[in-house]
């Protein structure tokens, strides 16, 4: 878990790089390798907070039309090194999240991972 200032910032460069990564639209083996590699060097062994990144990603997905993005980018976390034990502890943690901002619509940006809130 990102307790200190240091992991957070580190949590959210992890996850916001795997998100921008996720985005490919045409994967080869090359494209995936670097990404991954990408990741690993990110989050320099820190296989906590990749598995943190991936178990978020995964629970606040879930029944999104945009599920498949979040998907991938917990896939990534995952090749990079995240601690796959603790994958699923996250993911309870994204779903939580996802339910209790439900209250704010999703619109379809048509961007995968994206969405525009109207708040109003």
């Amino acid at each position: 878990m990102a307790t200190g200032a240091a992991d957070r910032i580190l949590l959210a460069r992890i996850s916001g790089t795997a998100a921008r990564l996720a985005r490919v639209r045409d994967w080869s083996p090359e494209i995936m390798d670097g990404a991954v590699a990408e990741l690993r060097e990110l989050a320099g062994g820190r296989a906590d907070l990749l598995a943190e990144a991936a178990g978020v990603q995964l629970g606040a997905g879930e029944g999104r039309p945009d599920e498949r993005w979040y998907q991938r980018t917990a896939e990534l976390c995952v090749a990079a090194g995240a601690d796959e034990s603790r994958v699923e502890q996250w993911a309870a943690v994204g779903r939580e999240r996802a339910r209790l901002s439900s209250r704010r619509p999703y619109t379809g940006s048509g961007e995968p991972g994206l969405s525009l809130v109207i708040l109003g």
